[in-house]
């Protein structure tokens, strides 16, 4: 059942405002037809206008306050040195460097499946935040490409998944299929990188470090990799 509300008294002073609350005789509906969306309304003497060209849109802002972060500390760019890049430089379309900086931006924006590069690879703040001079990638190489100026997650998946003992072979170990997946990280390096960037942030090493673990138990099932 619906009601409409009304409010019954004179002034404050004389009697106190009562809330009576009735019962609507017929139904009253939204009708989105009754004014075409075309048309201007008026609120209160101003105009309601509605526009669906607004044109590109992004609520990754964010970024662009991690670019400036990263100008001033230079911390990904250190953290990319602790990889090693296998590729052939003229196939290339995105730098080591901009993989990386890619990753850690989109997990410092929330973002962190390798899925939710697909959509982010179109996000033009993240591009600026990269520094792309071709921001809405209208030049990639492949057509299929265009209009995506970053990486997609195959792309991004070479960082995460190429086996640590990789050296550079073309070929996979022990089979004739092509190596995909050419980009090392050298767990030593980056775990120093972690020590330099902490002992950093103090003007005096402390003298001991505590490390406070909490244990996060996640079901998995199967015979999933990482298990414990």
């Amino acid at each position: 059942m619906q009601f409409h509300v009304t409010f019954a008294g004179r002034l404050a002073s004389e009697f106190s405002t009562g809330l009576v609350i009735t019962p609507l005789e017929t139904s009253r509906r939204f009708d989105p037809l009754a004014q075409a969306l075309q048309s201007s309304q008026n609120l209160g003497g101003r105009e309601l206008v509605w526009r669906f060209d607004g044109g590109d849109i992004t609520s990754d802002g964010g970024a662009l306050v991690l670019q400036k972060l990263e100008k001033r500390d230079g911390i990904v760019r250190r953290f990319a040195a602790c990889f090693t890049d296998y590729r052939k430089a003229d196939r290339v379309e995105h730098p080591l460097l901009d993989l990386v900086m890619q990753r850690v931006f989109g997990l410092a924006l929330g973002y962190e499946d390798l899925n939710d590069h697909d959509t982010l690879r179109s996000d033009l703040m993240m591009a600026v935040a990269l520094s792309k001079d071709d921001v809405k990638g209208e030049n990639r190489r492949r057509a299929q490409d265009r209009g995506k100026a970053l990486a997609g997650k195959s792309t991004l998946n070479r960082l995460e998944l190429t086996a640590p003992d990789y050296e550079g072979s073309p070929r996979q170990k022990e089979s004739d299929k092509p190596e995909t997946k050419k980009i090392t990280v050298d767990p030593e390096s980056m775990d120093a990188l972690l020590v330099d960037l902490f002992l950093d942030a103090h003007q005096q090493a402390p003298e001991q470090i505590v490390l406070d673990l909490d244990a996060t138990d996640d079901i998995v099932y199967g015979q999933q990799e990482g298990r414990f």
